[in-house]
């Protein structure tokens, strides 16, 4: 090949690398936050914030007293004015169903747990779409994942002698390989 012919094809490389680079940056940050925020799903709850509340009741109950008059009653309390719906987990408990929350009600305790849900904002959006649950975010997440490889790719030929891929890039590739070798050995152990 001539010359001049590398010399395109690297400029050709480099301008590939550096645009994709550009242009899906802010998508390889979302996935990377989100990923994160997955990872450790046991840890926390990476969409969602629940609120806890306990309130104190004015006085007993029981489950004869509870009617749908009594159960705005006790919305009133935590500042609901509608109800979805209510049910008796046990003789002496009502639940009550709102939007994004809930009311359990210990009628023989005069205590009542309020949860209020609320979406995580950020993380919410970007776990949706690190999920694909988006309709037809599948392919452009595919078309996502099958430009990172070119952007690895062309990264890969961009710097050339003792710093490229033919000087400790290579070294440094084969070392890439250890942490995947390593989780993949240990696993295979347990």
């Amino acid at each position: 090949m001539a010359k001049w012919d590398i010399k395109k094809i690297r400029r050709l490389n480099v301008a590939t690398h550096r645009d994709l680079g550009y242009f899906f940056s802010t998508l390889i940050l979302i996935y990377c936050i989100s990923g994160i925020a997955l990872n450790h799903v046991d840890d926390w709850n990476p969409d969602f914030i629940l609120h806890k509340k306990t309130i104190t009741l004015p006085k007993t109950f029981t489950k004869e007293n509870i009617n749908s008059e009594q159960i705005k009653e006790f919305g009133k309390l935590v500042g609901e004015s509608d109800y979805k719906v209510f049910d008796f987990p046990t003789s002496n408990q009502v639940k009550i169903y709102y939007k994004d929350a809930s009311l359990h009600v210990y009628l023989d305790k005069k205590e009542a747990i309020y949860e209020q849900v609320s979406k995580r904002h950020v993380f919410y959006q970007s776990n949706v779409l690190h999920r694909n649950s988006l309709k037809g975010w599948k392919w452009a997440s595919d078309i996502f994942a099958v430009l990172l490889i070119v952007i690895n790719i062309t990264g890969l030929f961009i710097l050339k002698g003792k710093y490229g891929i033919t000087g400790r890039g290579k070294w440094l590739i084969a070392a890439g390989f250890l942490p995947p070798i390593v989780a993949i050995i240990i696993q295979a152990l347990l």
